[in-house]
């Protein structure tokens, strides 16, 4: 099936990581046209081609980053467009692509279950309308759960029912960790950071889109044939709670005295801000603290997080938890002068280990780039807030301490190249590996080099 899938590929001169990136760029040109009509914006002038490639690029890439205050700068239209593009962004094209099939009864062809198979990693074939449906209507699930609590809980505040467009808008958003808000002048979530329904139920949508799909039909699996959980979905969950407890007690403890963030809150309010701000550069978004005020520290455990990311196979973006967790796994068995990398009683493949590493070695390569060409077009900046910036960029989050809305036009294309990169590059990277692994019977003679 994989060699089939191969000469496919091969036949029409493009392999699945190719082929995604295309996606993505026709969706982001897409939207670029559609956000530059003079009915999407508020005063009926177009946005600048700049702009709109911009925006269009941080939403089909679920970053969350604005040059334009969504709320003020959009109209009913042009927000309902941001929105198809952070769903369609999120979810995967090809996903929706192939349910869109399935409700016009139409036969889903080799080609399209090859790419949806890609897109959401899975490993064979078997099933794979199955988790489309199952990744679809969980979407759907989850939003609308998320827009019926926001609706309810926004009633007084907005009134109904602008307080469900409010919750919808939201908690699309939310699962798709896209970040992107309508509360108005880049306040984010600054207005509700005591407010624990709507940090509960945002954080929710965060780590349930974040953790990816292949893990949530793991546990519906689990439940269901009572079957053991695999070990992607044990790792995913295990780095989950580590980072969400890490962040939250990190920033806790370094915000615990600062009268511009939390230091003049209740306990509660410390703990809440607390873990909303763990969980959230993991990619979200939102923020209910200022992250200009944040202290130095803070800001780099932020950064850490924003480049760990996610789950594969979800609406998250940076390097990945299970990159890391095998990251960390692989430094420690050379520590411990292992030859094998070990996980939970089972042995990782050597060529996991070797991906992993090659996923990494590109991000950090790729945002020192970028941290470079940024100190070259905004030059009033700090090398802290440009790697904030890029970091934000790369990982998808849309976090940012005040650069975005002052960014230069070479700024806002290189970040707009970046955010593109983030959502697909890793993610290509992956792919073309895997695509293109193969065997040969003949190997070089071998010779060491003296490191470290």
């Amino acid at each position: 099936m994989v060699t089939k899938s191969r000469k496919l590929f091969q036949r029409i001169k493009i392999n699945p990581p190719q082929f995604f990136a295309l996606g993505f760029l026709v969706l982001i040109g897409l939207g670029t046209f559609l956000l530059m009509l003079p009915f999407a914006t508020a005063d009926r002038h177009h946005l600048s081609f700049v702009d709109a490639l911009f925006e269009a690029t941080s939403a089909v890439s679920v970053t969350g980053l604005v040059v334009a205050d969504t709320k003020t700068t959009f109209t009913l239209f042009g927000q309902i467009v941001l929105l198809c593009l952070i769903q369609v962004g999120g979810l995967g094209f090809m996903t929706l692509t192939v349910f869109i099939a399935l409700l016009l009864r139409r036969n889903i062809t080799f080609e399209e279950r090859h790419l949806v198979k890609e897109s959401l990693n899975q490993d064979s074939y078997e099933g794979i309308v199955r988790m489309v449906r199952f990744v679809i209507l969980f979407a759907v699930i989850c939003e609308l759960i998320g827009t019926v609590i926001l609706g309810l809980h926004w009633g007084d505040r907005f009134g109904y029912p602008k307080s469900f467009y409010y919750g919808l808008f939201h908690s699309i958003s939310a699962f798709n960790n896209a970040g992107f808000d309508i509360m108005g002048d880049f306040s984010s979530m600054t207005a509700f950071t005591g407010d624990i329904t709507v940090n509960v139920t945002l954080t929710s949508l965060l780590i349930l889109g974040g953790a990816g799909f292949i893990v949530i039909a793991d546990l519906f699996q689990k439940v269901k044939t009572k079957k053991r959980i695999t070990l992607h979905t044990k790792v995913v969950l295990w780095m989950t709670a580590i980072l969400i407890i890490a962040g939250t007690a990190a920033i806790f403890v370094l915000e615990y005295n600062n009268p511009a963030t939390i230091g003049n809150f209740s306990l509660k309010d410390k703990l809440l801000a607390s873990y909303f701000h763990g969980v959230v550069p993991r990619t979200a978004g939102f923020n209910s603290l200022n992250t200009g005020d944040l202290s130095l520290g803070s800001q780099l455990v932020t950064m850490a997080l924003m480049f760990i990311g996610g789950g594969t196979g979800g609406t998250a973006g940076g390097i990945k938890v299970t990159t890391f967790a095998i990251l960390l796994l692989a430094v420690w068995a050379l520590i411990k002068g292992r030859q094998e990398v070990n996980m939970s009683n089972r042995r990782l493949p050597l060529d996991l280990v070797f991906r992993a590493f090659s996923i990494t070695t590109y991000s950090v390569l790729l945002v020192s780039v970028f941290v470079f060409l940024l100190s070259l077009t905004e030059t009033g900046f700090g090398l802290n807030i440009i790697a904030f910036e890029v970091l934000s960029a790369f990982g998808t989050v849309g976090m940012s301490l005040g650069l975005t809305t002052e960014l230069t036009e070479p700024g806002k294309m290189l970040l707009s190249i970046l955010m593109f990169m983030g959502r697909v590059g890793p993610i290509t990277i992956a792919f073309a590996l895997a695509f293109r692994t193969k065997t040969t019977a003949v190997r070089n003679p071998e010779e060491r080099i003296i490191i470290g």
